[in-house]
């Protein structure tokens, strides 16, 4: 939910707040490479934490099985280290399963892609030139429908006095709409594509209004229960995450001291990044996604139909996004799908082969570098691992 010190204008814009958080193709990380499967995953992360992350855990899964690397610290102020199984606030993934929900009720024929919001949502999106009758389901799940992002206007998640300040505030969803309509649109819906988390918080009120029930009861009815993710919760208002777990640490932007900011409403994400997660239950997640088990083929056609991202070039070249899934360029020929996110203090980042047989999620905790260091070392572990030729 923050800017990940981005120095590129452009992409502190599409990452502001809540994040992207995509996984990117290859890039250079510091650090001996060694032979060998689990070597390779142990050098890579620890060039991440070498580059000023607190923790960083990864999961590598393939044909040869699933291999774990961790470096760093859980906690601060006991000193315990980072473990395989500690969950983490997984931010901007959750868009992936809030679409993953939208299409399948799309698929049951309860809604339309093409429907628009003010079909759905009658006047939620109106005033100073937003229109809810020109915006379809279909265009913010893939950022294409103008709405200014609510993050950034937005202190809880720019500040640290913020942050303090509203940690533990519960904020509706159509509050959080609210702040976005006292803006104009970006451009008009369907004209260029600009990341927004007011289309997904919109796509959170959409299941509600279709389902009588919340999008964390529909995402943990369709996706947490039937997959097993025994470790993945779709918190409402508790602000604690639960069991072993991985702590936060930022000083947004160098506004204030750093500070732990794992404690936190999770109402002021929503729909656009609430979720908590493991590595293993993000993979889990994905493999079962990439490999059909969640959504028709058609569906699956829909959420793979991408558009161009190119204000996100600078870093990842080629990037296009689809209905809450981001299709990225591997360095060794190909694509791979991801959705990862940042949130102060959290950084998840992931990517998985077409064929969901082969994913990698990794998770950074802290501010990391003020350039992009950070993100080249992420991006360069997810690339080394996919695109590797020894099973895995």
């Amino acid at each position: 939910m923050m800017n990940r010190h981005l120095t590129n204008t452009t992409l502190v814009a599409a990452l502001a707040a809540l994040g992207l958080g995509l996984a990117a193709p290859a890039a250079s990380a510091a650090g001996p490479t060694h032979d060998g499967p689990q070597n390779r995953l142990q050098d890579s992360v620890n060039a991440i934490q070498k580059t000023g992350t607190v923790g960083v855990l990864a999961q590598s899964t393939g044909p040869g099985g699933k291999r774990y690397a961790t470096a760093g610290v859980a906690d601060t102020a006991t000193g315990e280290a980072v473990r395989a199984g500690d969950r983490f606030r997984i931010a901007s993934t959750t868009k992936t399963f809030v679409a993953t929900t939208v299409l399948q009720l799309a698929g049951e024929g309860r809604l339309s892609l093409d429907d628009t919001v003010e079909d759905l949502l009658p006047g939620v999106v109106k005033g100073n030139g937003n229109d809810g009758s020109k915006i379809t389901v279909r265009q913010l799940l893939n950022h294409t429908s103008g709405l200014f992002n609510y993050t950034a206007d937005f202190p809880e998640i720019n500040s640290v006095d913020g942050f303090q300040a509203d940690r533990y505030t519960t904020w509706t969803p159509s509050q959080l709409v609210a702040i976005a309509m006292k803006h104009a649109p970006d451009f008009e819906p369907g004209a260029k594509w600009a990341y927004s988390n007011t289309g997904y918080i919109l796509a959170g009120m959409i299941i509600e209004k279709i389902t009588d029930n919340s999008w964390q009861q529909e995402v943990t009815r369709r996706i947490i229960r039937p997959l097993g993710l025994r470790n993945t919760f779709a918190p409402n208002t508790y602000p604690r995450i639960p069991g072993r777990h991985l702590h936060g640490y930022s000083n947004f932007g160098n506004s204030g001291p750093t500070i732990d900011v794992t404690d936190f409403n999770p109402t002021a994400a929503g729909a656009a990044g609430a979720m908590i997660s493991t590595t293993g239950d993000v993979t889990r997640f994905f493999s079962a996604l990439l490999g059909g088990r969640l959504l028709h083929p058609a569906e699956m056609a829909e959420m793979k139909t991408t558009v161009r991202a190119p204000e996100l070039d600078p870093v990842w070249p080629g990037a296009s996004y689809g209905l809450g899934l981001m299709r990225i360029p591997l360095s060794c020929g190909g694509v791979y799908y991801s959705h990862a996110g940042d949130l102060a203090g959290y950084t998840t980042r992931d990517g998985v082969s077409a064929d969901g047989r082969r994913a990698v999620v990794l998770e950074a905790t802290g501010d990391g570098a003020s350039d992009l260091s950070t993100e080249l070392a992420q991006n360069a572990l997810i690339d080394k691992e996919l695109c590797a030729t020894d099973g895995n």
